[in-house]
């Protein structure tokens, strides 16, 4: 390969320059007078070559060569720039970053003693290329996202980011607590894990808007939490009856979603537990999605959804949780060692009232040490179970009766499949 290597580099080099090029050409105004364009699909690859054949002629007449490219790059840059702030022309930056990381990714595609070998170095190039190239291109979904988000958020998300990134690297890693039950290093993980899985639902109900439709806004509302999109459909329900069939489609859809974040969080934690899980889990989503189906055959009315959930970053809900699911992992050792299966089964049932992640993640943890691998997975069903009963009674009660009864056949029919999948996991 060694005697190919420039030839590849430069064609690596080119085509990441070609990629950014393409982009940038089809996002340019398409009236100039506002405007300038600085280049596109033809501009972009050539730079990256001059980048690339100057660092081949670095290994023979040294840093002269891409020092000077990279200042004739960075002048006419400048040039560009200050023609564009006399004219009073609307400009960003973003095409003059485009251009250096061009440059950049040529210069790196024929460098060495950098990225070595070269299949990983010119692998590196067109990753890099590919991810700027979205980045470019994702301006129309990432400015109406920027809107949305309030101030609040960020700080939230930034205040989560030093406990993840600081604190929890801090956590002594070692057990601790009743029954050795607490590793503050392990909880710190999972509180990290659970409002990182949050925050993906939480962003995607600020992206979509709940004027998308009631039956998207549960869809990604239950990668949040099910609970919130249960009782902000009651609310809808009940103010407006008419509405009651969409709101019970959102319900249904993110208690659904629920039974697959739970999946993925046991088979992320602890692989083998979704052996006994898969039956229970396969039969409460294909419930679910037959509910889901036969709501979806339904007239909606109108789609303004109004789904209120707290941002999962911000502290306080973060530590609530901790402590929560400390208090569920002490309770499930005591009544492994003390109540037996029994004792593992109430824990279940009684956490799932309040929180299915969290008797999900401590029989994740015990599964096939302190609690028999079907008594865990159990132990799971019967929190989603138990959790499925009191989303049920919450649209009762608050959503009126026709909302009532539509989620509680569809809810039925989730539990009736949830158990036909756990007696066979029994067998």
């Amino acid at each position: 390969m060694e005697p190919l290597e420039p030839f590849l580099s430069l064609a690596v080099a080119a085509a990441a320059g070609l990629l950014i090029g393409l982009e940038r050409e089809q996002s340019a105004p398409h009236h100039q007078g506002t405007s300038s364009f600085l280049g596109g699909a033809r501009t972009h690859p050539l730079f990256a070559l001059v980048a690339g054949v100057a660092m081949l002629l670095e290994r023979r007449l040294g840093w002269a060569a891409p020092v000077a490219a990279f200042a004739a790059l960075v002048a006419f840059l400048v040039v560009n720039y200050a023609d564009d702030v006399r004219r009073g022309a609307d400009r960003g930056l973003t095409s003059e970053a485009a251009f250096l990381l061009s440059f950049l990714l040529g210069a790196l595609a024929t460098s060495r003693q950098v990225v070595e070998p070269v299949g990983q170095r010119l692998v590196v190039v067109a990753a890099v290329a590919v991810v700027a190239t979205l980045l470019l291109s994702s301006k129309p979904v990432l400015r109406p996202f920027a809107t949305r988000v309030s101030r609040e958020d960020v700080t939230a998300a930034l205040k989560f980011l030093i406990v993840s990134v600081v604190v929890l690297p801090l956590l002594p890693d070692r057990a601790l607590g009743p029954y050795g039950a607490l590793n503050p290093r392990s909880l710190g993980w999972m509180v990290v894990l659970i409002s990182g899985i949050s925050f993906v639902g939480y962003a995607a109900v600020r992206l979509v808007g709940p004027e998308r439709g009631l039956g998207l806004t549960g869809l990604v509302g239950g990668l949040a939490s099910s609970t919130a999109v249960t009782l902000s459909m009651a609310a809808k329900a009940r103010e407006q009856p008419a509405l009651a069939a969409p709101c019970a489609l959102a319900v249904v859809a993110a208690s659904t979603v629920m039974c697959a974040r739970v999946a993925v969080l046991i088979g992320f934690l602890n692989g083998p537990l979704l052996g006994p899980l898969a039956l229970p889990l396969a039969g409460m989503g294909l419930g679910g999605l037959l509910a889901w189906l036969w709501l979806r055959r339904r007239p909606t009315g109108e789609t303004s959804g109004g789904l209120q959930i707290q941002n999962p970053f911000e502290l306080s809900t973060a530590f609530k949780f901790g402590l929560f699911f400390a208090a569920v992992l002490v309770g499930s050792r005591f009544a492994a060692a003390r109540l037996g299966t029994g004792g593992i089964y109430v824990t279940g049932v009684l956490a799932g009232t309040t929180d299915v992640d969290t008797i999900a993640l401590s029989m994740a943890e015990l599964a096939g040490t302190q609690v028999e691998w079907r008594v865990a997975a159990t132990a799971v069903v019967l929190g989603l179970f138990s959790n499925t009963v009191v989303k049920g009674a919450m649209a009762a009660v608050l959503g009126g009766a026709a909302f009532g009864r539509t989620v509680a056949l569809s809810f039925g029919t989730m539990m009736a499949g949830g158990l036909a999948g756990l007696l066979l996991s029994w067998l």
